[in-house]
């Protein structure tokens, strides 16, 4: 039984990200996650502690090698001028041997800081770049079998 759940686990290679409906076919790391924002309460004549939601912050990252100069054409004039980007990012991985796909929708994203310029000698480039968003969509996810 483990033998066959283990061909079943999701494998990365096969992971796209869609920014502003355009591939970027050069990323080699993506994550989205949530935080969710929690205060704590305290009850009088009790010890614990419990603890209220907030709200939530949705951050994440991606590392991308450098073909192009997306980013900067993207952000450096406009960050400059006072304008700061927003974009739609979808994120899917869909291994051909796993029991299906996961995808997901981020809306509002913001970059939060990017390279004008980044190198090292007999190093491959690459760039991460960490964003932030403000709202998502679980478009597909993987149910048990």
């Amino acid at each position: 039984m483990a033998q066959n759940l283990a061909s079943r686990v999701i494998n990365g290679t096969y992971g796209r990200v869609w920014v502003n409906g355009e591939l970027w076919a050069e990323v080699d790391s993506f994550e989205a996650k949530v935080t969710i924002n929690y205060e704590d309460v305290n009850i009088a004549n009790n010890g614990a502690t419990y603890k209220k939601a907030t709200g939530w912050t949705g951050e994440g990252s991606m590392t991308i090698k450098k073909i192009y100069s997306r980013v900067q054409r993207a952000m450096a004039e406009n960050v400059r001028r006072g304008i700061y980007p927003r974009f739609e990012i979808v994120g899917k991985v869909e291994d051909p041997d796993a029991y299906g796909a996961e995808r997901v929708a981020l809306h509002d994203v913001t970059i939060n800081e990017f390279f004008l310029l980044k190198f090292e000698q007999k190093t491959l480039g690459s760039e991460e770049i960490p964003f932030a968003f403000s709202d998502y969509e679980m478009i597909d996810t993987i149910a048990p079998r």
